[in-house]
């Protein structure tokens, strides 16, 4: 009971002693591969070079930032995150493509845990994000979801942030721990073209905040 007690005041110290900040964010999104330097490279310099074409989406929210000892700092955080798929497929006479763009919105969750690297100016951090899909049922032209979406998936973010004043500027990579796959079908009459496509692609985002 003693030991139990005294986690516990220890805790309510450090947490007492912490510095807490909130800050409004928001993060553009760009699908990759994978987390390779060269893909991140890749992405951002397309996303410059044509306009923002390859840009999927968009996410804003609120995070809050807790220092603990050590440049250590946890940064719970919530986004609404709108984005969309794009997939092309050959039609059923094989002359033609058809691409469906679906387009899906979500609640995401991260729980990220970060080292200051050179005090605010520069951090890393890296957690799990939990993700609960907001729209069930998606359509285009003439094909119809048959594959009801996953209500919630999980996956990762790793990242940097650095501070400029009250100005955040962020760069992370979001992979996925478990899929949301779908199936579309064609519901015309005699056809049964099928598209299936992973609805939590890895994801490369770019963001800017502002810390109260």
């Amino acid at each position: 009971m003693k030991k139990i007690l005294s986690i516990a005041l220890l805790s309510s110290a450090l947490f007492a002693s912490a510095q807490i900040s909130v800050a409004a964010k928001a993060n553009v999104l760009i699908p990759t591969s994978s987390a390779t330097w060269q893909n991140l490279k890749t992405a951002a310099t397309t996303a410059v070079s044509e306009k923002g074409k390859n840009i999927a989406g968009f996410n804003a929210g609120l995070s809050l930032q807790v220092n603990l000892p050590m440049s250590l700092y946890l940064m719970p955080e919530i986004y609404y995150s709108n984005f969309k798929n794009e997939v092309t497929v050959s039609n059923d006479t094989n002359t033609e493509t058809t691409t469906l763009e679906a387009k899906s919105s979500k609640i995401d969750i991260p729980v990220l845990l970060g080292y200051n690297l050179l005090g605010n100016t520069l951090s890393a951090y890296l957690g799990p994000v939990a993700s609960f899909n907001l729209a069930k049922d998606d359509n285009y032209g003439s094909f119809m979801q048959k594959v009801n979406a996953k209500e919630f998936t999980v996956g990762y973010q790793i990242g940097f942030q650095s501070e400029i004043s009250k100005l955040i500027l962020t760069a992370r990579y979001e992979g996925a721990f478990s899929k949301d796959q779908r199936k579309f079908v064609n519901t015309v009459a005699g056809s049964n073209q099928e598209i299936n496509y992973d609805n939590r692609p890895s994801l490369f985002m770019l963001g800017l905040g502002y810390k109260f």
